[in-house]
Order: C-alpha cells, then sequence, then structure tokens
C-alpha cells in the first residue's frame, strides 16, 4: 500500500509526526518513506510494507496529512501501475521530458574513439534539432583483450562538446560505482555542461549491489537495459532495485534476445513487449535497434533492417531510440558494422517521424471506437 502525503509535507510537521506515530501502532507494517522534489512542490510517498489486506483504504485516507491511497495490485511495488493509480507516466531531466507519451531519440556513438568523431557527430545531432545522444565511455567486452572505452580520460572533451552544440543529456553506460564520481566530477570541472543519463547495460541487469548504488543517487536518471539471457518479470524487478532504493527517473530498455534464432540478427528482436511493459509500470520504454540488430543489411526495398526494428518498435509506442551513429563506422573501435553514416541521419529522423505520426493516429482511432 502507497501513501501519497499533502504536497510539501515536511517530516518535522505534527501531521507528520502524528501520521509516523500512527503507522509505528500497526502490526506487523514496516514503512518505507520517499521523497521526490519537484519545481515548485515536493511530494512525499510512504509504503507500508507487510499484510496490507487488512487495512481498508478508507481507514487509511483518513490518517494524518494523507492525500490519497494507492493499493499495490502488482508485483513492481514502486514502478508498476496500480488499481487507482494516478501517479504520473513522465519526469523532466536538465529541461527534456521523458514519459510514456513522448519519443527522445539518443543517436550517437557506441563507444567514443576521438575528439574529432565526437565532434562531428555533436555537429550532426545540432544541425539536425536533437538534443540528447549516446557516447559510451565505460564499455563492457566479452574479450579482455577488446578496447574497452576511454573512461574518465574522455568525459571532459565529450561534456564540453555537447555545452557547445546544445546537448542536454547524454546516455553513457557505467559498469561500476567509481564510474558515478568520475561522470560527477567532469560534469563539476566542465561547468554542469550538460547532463548524464545512467546506462545499466544488459551484462549488469542483475548486478544487484551496483543496481542499489545507483539508486540510491537521484542526481541522474537511469536507463536500465533487459537483461539479453532472463525474462522480462526478472529484468522489471531489477528496475524496481533502482526505484526501491529512491530513484523513479528510470527508463526500461529493449534490446533484443540473445538467442540463435534471432539469426542473421545479432539479437532476437523484442519490440513487441513495448506496450506490455507500458501496461505493467509506469516507466517510458527505450528500444536499442543498433544492438538488436548488429548490421547494417538493407532489404530489397532500400530500407536498412535497423530502421525496420525501429519503426516496429515506434509503431508499438516506444518513448526513446537508442542508435548507433559514426562517421567512419570502418574505423569504430567498437560495433562498427551496425553504425549507421552521417549521411543516413536525416533520413533516420525522417522515417521515426513517419512512423510515429502513424502510431498517434493509430491511437485516435482506437480511442474513437472505445468511445463509441
Amino acid at each position: 500500500m502507497i501513501l501519497i502525503l499533502a504536497p510539501n509535507t515536511q517530516p518535522d510537521s505534527p501531521e507528520y509526526k502524528q501520521l509516523m506515530s500512527r503507522l509505528d501502532t500497526l502490526p506487523g507494517i514496516s514503512t518505507r518513506v520517499h521523497k521526490e522534489m519537484g519545481a515548485e512542490q515536493s511530494l512525499t510517498e510512504v509504503y507500508l510494507i507487510g499484510n496490507t489486506k487488512v487495512l481498508s483504504i478508507e481507514e487509511v485516507s483518513g490518517f494524518p496529512c494523507v492525500d490519497r491511497v494507492v493499493r499495490v495490485s502488482e508485483e513492481y511495488r514502486v514502478l508498476g501501475r496500480h488499481k487507482d493509480d494516478d501517479r504520473p507516466t513522465y519526469f523532466t531531466y536538465n529541461g527534456v521530458n521523458f514519459g510514456q507519451d513522448t519519443l527522445n531519440v539518443f543517436a550517437g556513438l557506441c563507444a567514443v574513439d576521438t575528439l574529432e568523431h565526437v565532434e562531428m557527430m555533436m555537429k550532426a545531432l545540432r544541425e539536425n534539432n536533437q538534443v540528447c545522444t549516446r557516447m559510451g565511455a565505460y564499455k563492457p567486452r566479452t574479450s579482455p583483450y577488446a578496447f574497452q572505452g576511454h573512461g574518465k580520460a574522455c568525459l571532459p572533451y565529450v561534456f564540453d562538446l555537447a555545452g557547445k552544440y546544445g546537448i542536454k543529456v547524454i546516455a553513457m553506460e557505467i559498469t561500476h560505482e567509481s564510474h558515478l564520481e568520475e561522470i560527477r566530477n567532469a560534469l563539476f570541472q566542465t561547468g554542469n555542461a550538460t547532463g548524464v543519463m545512467l546506462q545499466i547495460g544488459t551484462r549488469n541487469t542483475q548486478n544487484f549491489e551496483l543496481l542499489k548504488i545507483v539508486g540510491r543517487q537521484q542526481d541522474f536518471p537511469v536507463l536500465i537495459k533487459r537483461g539479453f539471457g532472463i525474462t522480462l518479470d526478472e529484468s522489471l524487478n531489477a528496475a524496481e532495485y533502482l526505484a526501491s532504493e529512491g530513484n523513479r527517473k528510470v527508463i526500461f530498455g529493449l534490446r533484443g534476445m540473445k538467442t540463435n534464432m534471432g539469426d542473421p540478427h545479432r539479437n532476437f528482436v523484442d519490440f513487441s513487449h513495448v506496450p506490455v511493459v507500458k501496461r505493467l509500470t509506469r516507466m517510458p520504454v527505450c528500444i536499442d535497434p543498433s544492438h538488436s540488430v548488429g548490421t547494417r543489411a538493407e532489404s530489397p526495398d532500400g530500407l536498412l533492417d535497423i530502421m525496420q526494428a525501429t519503426a516496429q518498435g515506434i509503431i508499438a509506442g516506444a518513448n526513446m531510440v537508442l542508435v548507433d551513429f559514426h562517421p567512419a563506422p570502418s574505423k569504430a573501435l567498437v560495433d562498427g558494422p551496425q553504425a549507421l553514416l552521417m549521411k543516413e541521419f536525416p533520413h533516420f529522423l525522417e522515417d521515426i517521424q513517419l512512423v510515429r505520426e502513424t502510431y498517434e493516429k493509430r491511437i485516435a482511432l482506437a480511442q474513437r471506437y472505445l468511445e463509441q
């Protein structure tokens, strides 16, 4: 059960103290408090953990400073959609809105290689009116001898260039808790020139200690990718780890399942799960067609497989696209064969817009029939 308190309730207020004293008397019930700071007001949520079935919503609604009560009806207590739950399905970070009804494109370098390539990508983003990108500084690799990213050495120039070209959010994977401090330090050194969305990659989806550490900080939102060899439920519970520690600014990423059933693609595209995640949770959903498809293969109709997979995700309601581009894919240090060419960027964006408009028309059509 979730108690949503009246806006701007302060922990030192008499009403709050009365509430917590009352909750302490409930047998077999423990509490966890979360505070969300907005631009104009703060919102406090109190989670009741234990046998809450014996509590009536009417009774609990009458407790001091309780604005409304949500009875948890799904396994994902914090991020899940529950009956009569009107909590938001969006958040704002560094001036960019992320929600279940928005669409943001994060095109960029899978792995940062040179300053020149970073600047070429940033310049292309600005020319195409984009304010988000992906830039890999830390790269977990299957082989210990493969390039694993420039790490903190590249952060200052990546953040400086982002500020120069008006990039507001950079999706950046981390693999260790020390990377958090390195990113914070580099942002401070560059005058907070941009914002960072931390990315938990598929290999770390069940690194529970890392999830807890990332969840305890609320400076950065988090994109968590589905584990490539575990169920959707297990991956959604991994996202719940982040939220249970306090960070509710979470986006769920689909990047394909590791199985040869998807051959000749790199992974088996799982974008049919976009509406499933949106139905079960309040998280925006991201798709990563580059790592799902893994090649620049083109069909006879002139459309790249990556563009076809992107369209599948967007027509299903995806809210974010993470996609690889590179000024010179043959020179890329990571995943060059799947990176799209810079000259293909305008076509890619225009195709996305076309599919998004079709999705919106389908939603309008569905609403019209529901109202009949």
